[in-house]
């Protein structure tokens, strides 16, 4: 696939992985059979997660199901499921002495179950195996299934994402598959399972929307008991994706922060470079801080 030319702004800067953690974890990584988002995915962020003890896992494959305009995940119809890995992943999580682990897939629509058990039995295993870490989940939306995502809920993660990724008017140019209120439906439902499990979810900027519609998307995600929000640019990965239609600049992340702590999220990061797993474990901790805040008021 061509790579698009173009020329980032200045702020996109990314210092060189290093750390005594990171090459440690490289190492490991190079040697187990695991699709890391960190390295997939490029993730700008890899050195300071990496140095921080946690990492970012995909499950179910590498084929996705939908064909999401700004996502670079080939697609297809995958059949496959791996049984064994959930078993694999809490092993090599064991292995690597992680502390926070985000565990994602692509969509599996191609399953009956879209996934869930899968990750369901990762969340079991992983606990199993690393009793003090911590498991945070971004799913897909399991088609708007509340059985399957109960499955989900029931296993114990310790955080439940799952992305809007855009504004209302934009989302189905860019996730023709997707429904946005089905999505935030799926957010106040795992809620509603277990009241005391954070919820999160993300968004890009930078794929035709106007500031108050990111400000209506928050508080739609706040009206859906959401706790945790991260906010970051959207980068074309090739012509055929989505084009960017707007770079926003550092003092407008900020805005963008601030305004949504204003509205009530636990936490909120946001910035040019920041992914839904950045920094994922302050986020949970700030979650829980304000559960238990809430508990005592």
């Amino acid at each position: 696939m061509q790579k698009v030319k173009r020329k980032l702004p200045d702020w996109f800067k990314v210092k060189f992985p290093a750390g005594e953690n990171f090459h440690e974890l490289k190492e490991k990584f190079s040697k187990a059979s695991l699709n890391t988002v960190c390295e997939e995915a490029a993730c700008p962020n890899i050195a300071d997660c990496w140095d921080r003890k946690t990492a970012t896992f995909m499950i179910l494959g590498d084929t996705c199901t939908r064909a999401c305009s700004y996502c670079n995940v080939k697609t297809g119809w995958p059949g496959f499921v791996d049984k064994s890995e959930p078993y694999r992943l809490a092993t090599t999580i064991k292995e690597m002495d992680l502390n926070y682990v985000v565990i994602t897939s692509v969509d599996r629509d191609d399953l009956e179950d879209a996934g869930s058990e899968i990750f369901a039995k990762s969340i079991q295993e992983i606990k199993k195996l690393s009793k003090n870490i911590k498991v945070e989940v971004l799913t897909p939306d399991f088609n708007g299934s509340k059985e399957l995502l109960k499955k989900v809920v029931d296993a114990g993660p310790h955080v439940m994402n799952h992305n809007i990724e855009t504004v209302r008017r934009v989302f189905k140019k860019v996730r023709p598959k997707g429904d946005y209120d089905l999505s935030l439906n799926f957010l106040s439902d795992s809620k509603k399972i277990n009241p005391n499990l954070p919820t999160k979810s993300g968004m890009m900027v930078g794929l035709g929307e106007t500031k108050n519609e990111i400000f209506d998307t928050m508080k739609d995600l706040i009206d859906h008991n959401c706790d945790l929000l991260t906010v970051g640019q959207y980068l074309r990965p090739s012509k055929k994706h989505h084009p960017i239609i707007k770079f926003y600049d550092p003092k407008e992340f900020t805005e963008l922060q601030n305004v949504g702590m204003e509205m009530g999220f636990s936490h909120v990061a946001a910035g040019p470079l920041v992914r839904s797993s950045y920094h994922a474990d302050e986020q949970h901790n700030a979650a829980v801080e304000k559960l238990i805040n809430h508990s005592k008021s």
